[in-house]
């Protein structure tokens, strides 16, 4: 092997518990090989400067024990390498610079899609593998595996909610609890799941692409009033942060004006789902005679750097392992992922959506049995619900009589329109 041949190594996106493990493996595999190790701080920020300045070498005994520790030792950045052509090409110039022959991008789908747009720029100059990154479970893996972090989020979040729901039972008030999770409901679903939540909220189960505010919290509040029916007055609903980005905007005003990354998208951090969803509960809760504590809590930021659990530990030792070996055997321009234990590159054509031409997004399939088994150990409205007795039952909680109910939580269960 040419001692002379560098690998660079970038994390980019939001962190997630692992990241370490990738960076320390990919190290020890790489100087094992007898190349040089590049750590290039803040993903693409610097680069598509043309800026070569943020950077480290890396040896063994600068990462033999990060494995076990959160967070990012090359810190991360949203920046977009592919935003247009010009930051694109000083993005392989400064690579090119620093005598990158090989590239492992550690993150998400807009990760991912920059590396493919880098191995698509170099033609093979640059060897380019990415490394499947993201708390959110969303990038289509082999085997359906999930992509590092996710346990761990699960693990820690789930934590948190098991104390929400005690201090529910005791202080006698619903909290809202709004998880990461742009696109898919799988991190809300697992916590919920997990911990045994009330009910889970995610944007899977709406059909259509837009999603009515008023169905979110009808759901809610319909899980609130069979709760109540019981005998219980308090509860936990996880809700997926996604679902603010398939509401209306005229119906969720601050999605307009919330600021947006380097990748479109909008943060929606800046997004107030929780408060939004708090007080329409509160007001529709009031409609129907009842009243109850809301609280709304984010759960996001404690999980995305968090130590990682042994499973993201040594999974992620794997997929470094695999992306230096697949990188050295002559592969260029593929997602590393680790299926029935063994190494699978992914080619990041193939992960495309032909139609957006950005990488495809995992979803939560609701008609599997894993599905079914979350839904079945929810306290929600069902429309079993709105036929006797079930429905005298749960009208009586409420100001509503049966036929009134049945009106309001009805359209819940209605077959989508067809064109």
């Amino acid at each position: 092997m040419n001692e002379d041949e560098t690998l660079a190594i970038l994390v980019g996106g939001g962190p997630a518990p692992g990241i370490n493990g990738v960076i320390a493996s990919a190290t020890i595999e790489a100087r094992n090989h007898g190349l040089r190790v590049l750590g290039i701080y803040q993903g693409y920020r610097h680069l598509v400067k043309g800026d070569t300045s943020h950077v480290r070498e890396l040896d063994v005994d600068d990462v033999s024990r990060i494995h076990f520790a959160g967070g990012s030792m090359l810190r991360t950045s949203r920046t977009n390498p592919a935003a247009d052509p010009e930051s694109l090409r000083r993005c392989v110039r400064a690579l090119t610079m620093l005598g990158v022959r090989y590239l492992i991008t550690i993150g998400g789908d807009d990760t991912t899609f920059g590396a493919s747009r880098i191995a698509a720029e170099t033609k093979g100059r640059i060897g380019v593998a990415t490394v499947p990154k993201t708390i959110d479970n969303d990038l289509p893996l082999p085997d359906n595996a999930p992509t590092f972090g996710f346990e761990t989020a699960r693990s820690v979040g789930s934590a948190i909610v098991e104390n929400l729901m005690e201090d529910a039972r005791t202080a006698s008030r619903w909290y809202l609890a709004v998880t990461m999770g742009r696109k898919s409901g799988a991190l809300a679903l697992g916590i919920c799941k997990a911990a045994g939540a009330t009910i889970a909220v995610i944007p899977e189960e709406f059909p259509g692409e837009r999603i009515a505010l008023d169905d979110i919290v009808d759901t809610i509040v319909g899980s609130i009033v069979k709760r109540l029916a019981h005998g219980q007055d308090h509860g936990v609903a996880v809700v997926a942060e996604g679902l603010a980005e398939r509401i209306a905007p005229e119906e969720l005003a601050a999605v307009t004006t919330a600021a947006r990354d380097a990748y479109g998208h909008v943060r929606l951090a800046d997004v107030p789902l929780g408060s939004v969803l708090r007080d329409a509960v509160r007001t529709r809760l009031a409609d129907i005679g009842l009243d109850a504590t809301v609280v709304p809590k984010d759960i996001g930021y404690e999980l995305r750097s968090a130590k990682p659990i042994p499973f993201d530990a040594e999974y992620t030792r794997t997929l470094g392992y695999g992306a230096v070996r697949y990188l050295l055997g002559g592969g260029s321009g593929a997602l590393i992922a680790l299926a029935g234990g063994r190494i699978v590159p992914v080619t990041l054509e193939s992960m495309l959506d032909p139609e957006t031409g950005r990488i495809r997004v995992r979803m939560v399939d609701v008609t599997t049995e894993s599905y079914e088994v979350a839904r079945k150990y929810m306290i929600r409205l069902e429309e079993a619900d709105l036929t006797e007795p079930r429905l005298s039952r749960l009208s009586a909680q409420t100001n509503l009589d049966p036929e009134a109910f049945e009106g309001r939580f009805g359209r819940l269960f209605a077959a989508p329109a067809t064109a």
